[in-house]
C-alpha cells in the first residue's frame, strides 16, 4: 500500500511543471485544463469512479476490460463526437450514471464483451462532452492527454474503493450514483 501512495504522489508531483504553466502567460495550458475537466463535473467523477468499482467487483480477471473500453470510447467521443448535439452526450452521460450505478446497487454480472460494450458507449458520451467543452485556445492533444490521465487515475480510485469498501457500501454508491443520474435527466 505504500508503494502505491508513492506511486501515485510521484505521479502527481510529475504533473506540476504543466499546472504551472495554466496561468496566464505562460502558454495555454491545456493539459491541466484536461487534468481538471472530469473533476469539475460530478456526473463525469461519478461515472469513472463506477468503471473502476465495476472492474473490481463485476469482472474479477478481466477487470482491465472495463477501464480500457471507456478510455478507449472517451478517446473516440472527443475525436468524432463534437458532431454530437450536447444534449444527446449529456443524455448519454445520464444514462451512464443509472445504469453504471443500477449495476453495482444490484451486483448485475454481465459477460464482459457486453459491459465493455456498453462502458465503451458511455465512454464516448462522456468523450463527446469533453470535445464540446474543450477550451478553444486548446490544444487538443495535450487536453486530450490531461483527461485522459485523469480518468485512468479515478477509474483507478473506484478499484481501489471497491477493495476497502464492504460490500453494503459498494451497494449504495451505487444506488446514490443512479438516483444523481435520475436527478440530473429530471433537472435537463
Amino acid at each position: 500500500m505504500k508503494r502505491l501512495v508513492s506511486t501515485l504522489a510521484l505521479a502527481g508531483l510529475s504533473l506540476a511543471p504543466e499546472l504551472a504553466l495554466a496561468h496566464p502567460g505562460h502558454g495555454n495550458g491545456a493539459f491541466a485544463s484536461g487534468l481538471l475537466h472530469p473533476l469539475t463535473g460530478a456526473d463525469h467523477l461519478a461515472a469513472m469512479l463506477l468503471v473502476g468499482l465495476g472492474a473490481a467487483v463485476f469482472l474479477k480477471r478481466s477487470g482491465w476490460v472495463l477501464p480500457l473500453a471507456f478510455l478507449g470510447g472517451l478517446t473516440f467521443g472527443f475525436v468524432t463526437g463534437t458532431w454530437l448535439p450536447g444534449s444527446a452526450a449529456e443524455a448519454g452521460i445520464m444514462a451512464s450514471l443509472v445504469v453504471l450505478g443500477l449495476a453495482a446497487a444490484f451486483q448485475v454480472r454481465t459477460p464482459a464483451a457486453i459491459a465493455a460494450f456498453l462502458v465503451a458507449a458511455f465512454g464516448y458520451a462522456h468523450g463527446a462532452s469533453h470535445g464540446i467543452e474543450m477550451p478553444h485556445d486548446a490544444s487538443p492533444a495535450l487536453f486530450a492527454g490531461g483527461f485522459l490521465a485523469t480518468s485512468a487515475l479515478l477509474h483507478f480510485g473506484g478499484y481501489a474503493l471497491a477493495r476497502v469498501l464492504p460490500n453494503p457500501a459498494l451497494r449504495l454508491i451505487g444506488a446514490g450514483s443512479a438516483g444523481f443520474g435520475l436527478v440530473l435527466a429530471g433537472i435537463s
